[in-house]
Parts: C-alpha cells; structure tokens; sequence
C-alpha cells in the first residue's frame, strides 16, 4: 500500500538535518517512508492533501504522563499542605492501598494514551505517579498497558516502574524515606518478566525498557542490580535523578555516596541511560564542563538528557541550560512528565527558559528544541529509523494544521507553530503508517466516555489523599478552590 500526504509545508531529512519543503509530499510504502520531496511521480493508492499544515516526524516524548493529571492541583501547595501530599508513616506502615482496581487502572492507562496521541506524540516512554498504588507498578497493569498502546496504534517503550523505598512525611512534617526491601525485589522480578513478555511477543510498536524510579527511593543493591541487568539484556534504563536539591544529601545517609558516585558506583552510568531533568546541575557554570565536572561526565558516558521545560516551569524549577547541556554533548531529548503531554507548547516554554537561564535572546533555539523531541529523543533510543522523514525512516508523522485564524500569519511554519500554537493543532498521525489520529480523532475510541470516566476516577483519586496526610485533612483542606463557591440564594423575579 503506497501512500501520499501532500501539504503546504513538509519538514524532511536530508541525512544531516531536517529540512523545509513547501508545497511537498510524503510517500510512505506500509510502515516505511519512500520518499520526501516536491516532485514525485511513482505510483500511488492512496493521497490526502493536508492543505495549509505542516508534515512532521512523530514527536518522540521520553517522559509521558501515562497517568491522570495531577499536577493541577499539586504544583501549587503551600508551606503548609505540601507535606501532606507525600505518605505519612502511618500510611506507609499499617495502610497501604490501592486507589484504584486493576480495571480502572486500565482506563486511567487509556485515558492517558489516548491523550498522548491527541498531542501528536507517536513514540513514548511513559511515567506515572505511584503514590496512588500500594507500592508500584506490577507487570500486569503494564501488560495491560501494552495492549492497549499497541491496539491504539503507538510506539511504546515500556516497563513497569519499581523501587525499593518511597518518600514519606514523619509524623513532624518532614521527608525522610522509607524501605521495603521485599516490594524492590518483587519490582525487579516483574521488570525482568516484562522484558521477557515483550521479547516473546516481538511487536514492532513495543520494546521492553527498565524503569525504575526516583533515585532516592532504591538501595544501593537494587540500583546494581538493575544495572547488570540492562548490561546483560542491553537494555535502555531511565532513572529519575539530578531533579532535586536534596538527593545528594539523601544519598549521602542512605550510601555515603552523591548521585553521580552513586550513579558511576552502581555501574548504572555504563549502562544506556537517560535521566529526567537534570536541573540540579548548572551548566553555565563552566566547571561544570570541565573534566570531571557534572556534564562532562554524563556526555562521556553517553547519558541523554530528558529535559521536561513545561513540567519544571510549572514546579518552579528550570534547566541552566539546554544550550550548556548540549554543548557539552549531552544528547538531549524531551518529555513532558505532566499534563497536558504537550511537547509543543512545551518547547515554546523552553526556549524562553533557555533564553533567561543564559542571559541572552538567541538562546534556546526553535530548532535545537526541536531536534530534541525528534531526532535527539531517536539517538536516545538507539532508532535511526525514527525522529526523522526520509527514505528508509519508519512512517512515524504528525501533521499540524496551521489554517485556523487565530494561528495568525504564518512568518516560519514551525516557529509560528511553537509560538502562535499548541499540540491542539495537530489533526492527524500515523505510526508505522497506520492512522492513529484522524482528523482530530481517535476512530473507534469514544472520548466522551473515557473522559467521563477519567473525571469520576480524578476524584477519587483526589479523595484519597486525605487518608494519607499525616494530619489526616480533607481533601477541600489540601486543596482549596482559586474562588470559594458561591452561596445558594433563592431565585429572584427581576
């Protein structure tokens, strides 16, 4: 089946680079990309000229929410109720639970994917909150998530998320962590089983990773472990670090280590690693280019970055910088790690933050953001085939349609897209060239009902966090409204 989408604006490869078509085509053979240009004249089955939009590769998103959203009421806490939205010890020692049932865990898992391809994300690695589990993720709730991504048609690296300890609130207010060894090994044996459930399954769209959680929540000995295990499978690991200021002291308690002895200690740096965010480390510091320093030795180690620009703007946070990273060759890549999954409006928040962080407005190029949820986040997977349209590439596409009058005029394609616009503009996708998004939707998927359902399963989740607040408050305590809600007064004749 050979295939022809036609529109305004194509974005292409040339081997080296992306680059600009206009008025150009896309001719994909079934999963594979035959040619990109302006002048093809071979046979063809099927077209659809997309008009006034722009052809894109697939946005590869390395830290994708696969969860409800909370970060709407949970990046905002104040001094006072920002503890209670952690465990408390009692929770963690007498109450642990389940939020959800196995099932409805499956609709959250869908209510999530459906959202990532409605933001024009075609390849994903996902993240989850945990808090809601009674410890963390087993292998069938990421069995079942593998299903369903595959049946809705995305790329998917997966694994179920496993840790040995979590962050708890003492019964005075502060964080300390706590350990379950048990649930660590369990966590190790599931991960391990899904490796081999993806390897037997052998589908094209699934590949088995190691997803372990924050660094601060595995011993030492799960952190080897998982490390000679990605050696001996040659396996991807993520592993969530270098986010927050008080890891390396954590660490120190628990290891006598920092993170990056920890890291090169575990032998997890001699593993294909990539780490989440990174804005502990600041690049502009030069010393921390230099030999030995932070980014020198995660670019030695090939370490991709997963820089998350709307998440940490959102938990007032942000990366010094993405020009420093990537100058020290650091392979930098993006995620979103929150909602919405939306790595446009994302990259429009990141240049900005590149822009303050380096002191000067030609930082944080369009392109380079760019480049990293395409092609940085392909060399982060070790995929030559994606992240990029051209002949040989997977037909993994977005298209944007930048028709709508509020888009403005269009001065450069992508750039008016980043600025002017959102992942809301994409109205189709494909991945391995089959349609997933069309025209706006998901065919055969009733979003009003997964929406309905999401909503109901929000707030139970939301209910739950009274019971484990260590003051045991009220969720409408935890987390009041921007107004309070108006009084109920008798209807009056006017």
């Amino acid at each position: 089946m050979i295939t022809q989408l036609s529109a305004r604006y194509v974005l292409g490869y040339d081997g080296t680079r992306h680059v600009l078509h206009k008025d150009g085509h896309v001719v994909m053979r079934d999963d594979e990309v035959i040619y990109v240009g302006t002048a093809y004249a071979g046979p063809v089955d099927e077209r659809r000229d997309f008009g006034q939009s722009l052809i894109a590769p697939g946005l590869i998103d390395l830290d994708a929410l696969a969860d409800i959203d909370h970060m709407i009421f949970d990046s905002w806490p104040t001094e006072e109720t920002a503890p209670g939205l952690q465990w408390s010890e009692d929770y963690f020692t007498h109450r642990r639970r389940d939020v959800f049932t196995a099932a409805q865990r499956q609709i959250v898992r869908k209510f999530a994917l459906a959202q990532l391809a409605l933001h024009g994300v075609t390849t994903y690695m996902p993240i989850a909150s945990e808090i809601h589990s009674s410890w963390a993720e087993p292998f069938e709730e990421l069995q079942g998530m593998a299903q369903s991504s595959i049946e809705l048609g995305l790329r998917g690296f997966l694994g179920p998320a496993y840790r040995s300890g979590i962050n708890v609130t003492d019964d005075d207010g502060g964080r300390v962590v706590l350990f379950d060894e048990d649930e660590g090994r369990k966590g190790l044996a599931d991960a391990v089983r899904f490796l081999d459930y993806a390897e037997e399954l052998g589908h094209p769209l699934l590949t088995g990773v190691l997803l372990p959680c924050r660094i601060e929540t595995l011993s030492d000995d799960l952190m080897r472990r998982t490390a000679e295990l990605a050696t001996e499978r040659d396996v991807l690991v993520r592993l969530h670090c270098l986010q927050q200021p008080n890891e390396d002291g954590l660490l120190l308690k628990l290891t006598g280590r920092t993170v990056l002895e920890q890291l090169a200690d575990s032998g997890l740096l001699e593993t294909r690693l990539l780490i989440p965010h990174g804005i502990v480390i600041d690049g502009t510091d030069p010393s921390s280019s230099a030999e030995g320093g932070p980014l020198e030795v995660l670019a030695r180690y090939g370490v991709s970055v997963i820089h998350c620009p709307l998440t940490s703007f959102h938990y007032s946070g942000m990366l010094k910088s993405f020009d420093a990273f990537a100058a020290a060759g650091v392979n930098m890549c993006l995620g979103t790690d929150s909602f919405p999954p939306d790595l446009i409006k994302g990259i429009d928040v990141g240049t900005h933050l590149a822009r303050i962080a380096e002191g000067r407005r030609d930082a944080g190029s369009v392109s380079a953001f760019f480049d990293a949820a395409t092609l940085g986040g392909a060399k982060a997977l070790g995929r030559d085939d994606l992240g990029r349209l051209c002949p040989g590439a997977q037909a993994d596409i977005m298209v944007a349609s930048l028709g709508d009058f509020r888009d403005g005029v269009v001065e450069d394609p992508l750039r008016t897209l980043i600025l002017n616009g959102s992942a809301r503009n994409v109205t189709d996708t494909y991945v391995a060239g089959r349609p997933v998004v069309v025209d706006g939707s998901l065919p055969g998927i009733d979003l009003d009902e997964i929406r309905a359902e999401g909503q109901r399963l929000f707030g139970q989740m939301v209910e739950a966090y009274g019971e484990r607040d260590y003051r045991r408050r009220e969720a409408s305590e935890l987390f009041p409204p921007v107004y309070v809600a108006a009084q109920v007064t008798e209807t009056a004749n006017v």
